[in-house]
């Protein structure tokens, strides 16, 4: 595993680089806020960030007695400290369950988020004033950091890492709670090819074993599998965790403990060239396109629904394989060419005021095994054409910017 280390771990100098640079932006925001105080947090204060990663978590935290009636206020306050601080940087104001700010100085991207100072997860009051318990609860039990580095790294390249809706993985925060849990990376996988639907990780035995699911709320225990957040009983924190994904990550940790490979940690970008090698004797259907401005997760799942919809209306020609990575859709087809023709499939024919609607619409028509039927003209039966169509329709429109480049090949 050094081999990966020496990949994915930061060097001495990039964390003393971002170390200075977190230190002077703190400095910098606190002289700016004269009833709070900004900390570090997420991944960065944990010191679990993998190298490169530098989306850098601050926390503003107003005193709870003061505040805890101003919850929804808090944004609103801390936004003109935010521009007295950095006069001169774009700021922008996202949304949340409370908004928050991002600010990006040189390679590092700062998202500042307001939140109540608590000591314990029953006083939050919005579920982020809990993250600076998750990570001192980290910082304390997480003793290994080079084996979370490890499980990170083998989940972003297996694609299941992110709680973000349009990817319904495993979250940075769940696998370190999962690694520090069962101790090492590789105790780790053979946990993973053991867990079943349903099973439960419950660190700080908050409930007795076997009751987790009687006590939880029936919307937080859905997922394929429970995570009950050591710092707060009351939330399953892989909540989002999809059941495609946990077969997938199943069956990646199945076979790396069977035939470790380096590649198994190494993203694999998706490249024009290596679709074409995919797709062999089919036609490739390849799309770039500019995602709309915004937040990434309300972003990143109207991509998810511009490609299932397009999934579902190619699925005529022969899928085989499709996928798209975030600005990247494609999708593999047996077929360039449909029938000139395409039966219709009416209504039963014993519904007769339906059966005369459908008569209606078609001059043609017949029975079909009961049913009335017609034969109906393809008005799109060349691939390029029926895409180009598609892609012009409201629905794909409404959820991109911009369609930049459609390649279809051979």
């Amino acid at each position: 595993m050094k081999a990966v280390l020496n990949v994915i771990k930061p060097s001495a100098k990039e964390k003393q680089q971002v170390k200075i640079s977190i230190k002077k932006f703190i400095q910098r925001l606190n002289a700016c806020l004269p009833e709070a105080k900004a900390i570090l947090g997420g991944s960065a204060a944990k010191n679990t960030w993998l190298k490169g990663n530098h989306d850098i978590d601050i926390f503003v935290q107003f005193p709870l007695k003061k505040f805890k009636d101003k919850s929804q206020e808090l944004s609103d306050l801390l936004e003109p400290n935010l521009k007295k601080a950095f006069p001169k940087k774009k700021i922008s104001r996202l949304h949340g369950s409370r908004d928050y700010f991002q600010i990006q100085q040189n390679k590092l991207i700062f998202e500042i988020v307001p939140i109540l100072k608590i000591t314990k997860a029953e006083q939050a009051l919005n579920i982020t004033d809990i993250s600076p318990l998750h990570a001192l609860w980290i910082k304390k039990h997480a003793k290994k950091k080079d084996e979370i580095l490890l499980a990170k790294q083998f989940c972003k390249a297996s694609q299941v890492y992110g709680a973000e809706s349009y990817i319904s993985g495993i979250s940075g925060y769940v696998i370190e709670i999962i690694v520090a849990h069962y101790g090492t990376f590789e105790k780790f996988l053979q946990a993973v090819i053991k867990w079943k639907d349903k099973t439960i990780i419950d660190p700080s035995n908050f409930y007795p074993k076997g009751n987790v699911l009687f006590h939880l709320n029936k919307s937080k225990s859905k997922s394929p599998l429970i995570v009950i957040d050591p710092v707060d009983k009351s939330r399953n924190a892989s909540a989002a965790l999809s059941k495609e994904k946990f077969l997938i990550l199943k069956k990646l940790a199945r076979s790396h403990l069977s035939k470790p490979k380096l590649e198994n940690f190494t993203v694999k970008k998706v490249t024009l060239n290596s679709l074409k090698k995919q797709a062999k004797m089919n036609y490739l259907v390849y799309i770039e396109l500019n995602p709309l401005k915004g937040k990434k997760d309300v972003v990143g799942m109207k991509l998810k629904k511009t490609f299932i919809h397009l999934k579902k209306e190619l699925k005529h020609y022969g899928i085989v394989k499709s996928g798209w990575d975030w600005d990247k859709l494609w999708f593999i087809v047996k077929k360039y060419s449909l029938p000139e023709q395409y039966l219709h499939l009416g209504p039963p024919i014993k519904m007769k005021e339906a059966v005369k609607q459908f008569k209606k619409k078609h001059k043609k028509t017949f029975k079909d095994n009961g049913n009335i039927a017609a034969k109906v003209k393809e008005p799109f039966p060349k691939l390029d054409d029926y895409i180009a169509y598609k892609l012009q329709a409201e629905y794909v429109q409404e959820r991109v910017k911009k369609i930049n480049k459609v390649m279809i090949f051979p």
